[in-house]
């Protein structure tokens, strides 16, 4: 794993998990622009952290991180946010109480299933082939993410995918890919869950709702006062990856809401 910092001179602290199968400086932009206001803490999950690591589990991410603030000093956080598998490893954090945080962001978190133990493993299967597919087969993952829509503004398209598809080709192994379905769908949650004092929101693109529909309503049970947001006409991971400002006023907003 790797933590990236920004704005370190800021009092206020926002910690930023990312998702799955996208290279870190993917959500730097983001990062940078909430450093006008925040001491940002980037957290790089295994397998995504460019040395050859392997990821291993969502509640391996959350206790890693959660350790190496502790280590640097840092007790209590006032924003955290996750997005997709790092929105499952910010629920599994908050869950099981591991630090304190005042305010939570589940950016179209995913949550476990609720099926028998061998469907989740044929679901896992099936989910490895059609991303380690796509990961290994650029015309596909350019059909899948348009390079028009998921180029950040300023930035030359090609030279963003040339970029992207490198990090997938040296980075991106089939253990990684198959662990990171397994285990976003099927992570441990206490039972019953604690009472939490954070104030929670759970945001989902527009395009995505009908996907998000049961994280959402397990969200909903799981974490009773979560308010949900929804984004016009976005998809998965769009506002964080391709709107870091929008991003920043988001998060400006949020922290600035009464508790």
């Amino acid at each position: 794993m790797r933590f990236f910092e920004f704005g370190i001179e800021n009092p206020k602290t926002l910690l930023m998990f990312h998702c799955a199968l996208e290279p870190w400086w993917a959500f730097e932009g983001a990062a940078s622009a909430c450093a006008e206001d925040y001491h940002v803490i980037l957290s790089v999950a295994d397998g995504h952290d460019e040395s050859g690591s392997e990821f291993t589990t969502v509640e391996d991410y959350a206790e890693k991180t959660v350790a190496w603030l502790k280590d640097h000093g840092i007790t209590k956080l006032d924003i955290a946010y996750g997005v997709s598998m790092g929105g499952s490893a910010l629920m599994h954090l908050l869950a099981t109480e591991q630090i304190s945080v005042g305010k939570a962001v589940i950016d179209a978190g995913i949550t476990p299933y609720p099926y028998p133990r061998w469907i989740c493993r044929i679901i896992a299967k099936k989910d490895l082939a059609t991303m380690s597919f796509a990961c290994r087969n650029r015309g596909v993952m350019e059909a899948a993410m348009p390079p028009e829509r998921w180029t950040p503004e300023g930035e030359d398209p090609t030279e963003h995918y040339d970029r992207v598809w490198a990090f997938l080709q040296d980075h991106m192994t089939d253990t990684t890919i198959y662990n990171v379905f397994w285990s976003a769908n099927n992570y441990a949650m206490p039972d019953p869950m604690p009472e939490l004092g954070t104030k929670m929101e759970y945001w989902y693109g527009e395009n995505e709702k009908k996907a998000r529909r049961a994280n959402i309503a397990y969200a909903k049970k799981a974490f009773p006062g979560i308010t949900l947001r929804e984004f016009p006409g976005l998809e998965h991971g769009e506002l964080v990856m391709m709107f870091p400002d929008r991003f920043h006023q988001e998060i400006l907003r949020f922290e600035n809401e009464s508790p």
